[in-house]
C-alpha cells in the first residue's frame, strides 16, 4: 500500500540543517556572551576586593607621618607608660607632652635593661609593678591570661601601683601596624574612661588568638568594656606617645616582651618562675 506521506526534497532537507545549525551558532554565542561576562563580573571583583584590601590597610595604619611630638594620656607619664593606681584609677597626671626626638638612641651595644624613672616604692607605700608589653606577642597574651585578674586584685586592695609601657616591636611584622594600633587604643582607654583601662586590657590580650583587629573591631571592643574612643583610635590621637614609648623602652635596652621590673628590679621567670609568690613578698617586706 502506497503511503500518503511524502519524504522532504534534498532543498528542504538543506535548509533545515542550516536552519538548525544557525540556532546552534546563536546559542553558542549567546553562551560565549555570558561566559565573557561573567569573567569580567570576576575580574571586577578580584579588583574592587584589591582596592578595598588596599584602602583598608591604608585606614588601618593612619597612613601619614607620625607626628613627631604630641599629648599624653590621662595617668601617662614623661617616661612613656600609663600609670595605674587602682584597679579603676590611674595617675593624676595632665597636660603632659612627649617629643620622640628626645626618647633617645638605642644602644649599639647589648646592655642591661634600664628603664627610666623606675625605682622602688618608699617603705609603706605599694609595691611598684612595671610591664613592657606588646599587644601582639604570644607570651605577653599569655603572661595577662595568667596574671591579669591577680594584678587587679592587688590594685584593688591598694598593694601595688603597675605601669603599662606598651610598646610596638612586633609592627615589623605586622602588615596593619596592630601593635602600635593596640597600645594607642589603650591610651585611648586611659584617656576617656579609666574605669575601663584593666578591663579592655584584658579582652584585647585574651584576643590574640584569633589574629590582629581592625580599628572598628578594637573601638568596639572598648566600647563592650565601657569606653567610647571610635573617634580616639580611627584619629590615632595617641600615636605620637606610642612612637615615644616604643623608641625610650629601645633607649633603655629593653630588648623583647614581656619585660617585667619588681620595685625597680627586673623579674627573672628562670630564676623565680612563680611571679606572683614573688610580688607578694615584695608586698610582705614593704609593709
Amino acid at each position: 500500500m502506497a503511503s500518503n506521506s511524502q519524504r522532504p526534497s534534498k532543498a528542504e532537507r538543506t535548509a533545515s540543517a542550516r536552519e538548525q545549525a544557525q540556532q546552534v551558532r546563536v546559542a553558542q554565542e549567546a553562551a560565549d556572551k555570558r561566559k565573557s561576562l561573567l569573567i569580567k563580573v570576576g575580574v571586577l571583583v578580584a579588583v574592587l576586593a584589591v582596592i578595598a584590601l588596599i584602602v583598608g590597610l591604608v585606614v588601618q595604619n593612619n597612613s601619614g607621618k607620625v607626628a613627631e611630638s604630641g599629648a599624653v594620656p590621662k595617668g601617662g607619664n614623661a617616661a612613656g607608660g600609663i600609670t595605674l593606681t587602682s584597679d579603676t584609677t590611674v595617675a593624676d597626671t595632665s597636660g603632659l607632652a612627649v617629643d620622640v626626638n628626645a626618647a633617645g638612641a638605642a644602644p649599639t651595644e647589648p646592655k642591661e635593661p634600664a628603664p627610666r624613672d623606675d625605682k622602688a616604692a618608699p617603705k609603706g607605700e605599694p609595691v611598684n609593678l612595671l610591664f613592657y608589653v606588646d599587644v601582639n606577642c604570644v607570651h605577653c597574651a599569655d603572661f595577662e591570661t595568667e596574671y591579669a585578674d591577680q594584678v587587679g586584685s592587688w590594685l584593688a586592695a591598694g598593694d601595688v601601683k603597675v605601669e603599662y609601657r606598651t610598646v610596638a616591636f612586633l609592627d615589623r611584622g605586622s602588615p596593619t601596624n596592630f601593635s602600635s594600633r593596640g597600645a594607642n587604643a589603650l591610651a585611648c582607654v586611659a584617656d576617656a574612661a579609666p574605669a575601663s583601662y584593666l578591663t579592655f586590657s584584658k579582652a584585647l590580650f585574651a584576643h590574640y588568638p584569633e589574629g590582629e583587629m581592625k580599628n572598628a573591631e578594637l573601638a568596639q571592643m572598648a566600647k563592650d568594656s565601657g569606653a567610647d574612643v571610635g573617634k580616639c583610635i580611627d584619629d590615632g590621637t595617641f600615636h605620637p606617645f606610642v612612637e615615644f614609648t616604643n623608641q625610650a623602652a629601645l633607649a633603655d635596652s629593653i630588648a623583647g616582651t614581656p619585660t617585667t621590673f619588681i620595685q625597680g628590679k627586673e623579674w627573672d621567670a628562670n630564676a623565680e618562675p612563680d611571679f606572683a609568690s614573688v610580688v607578694e613578698e615584695a608586698i610582705k617586706a614593704n609593709k
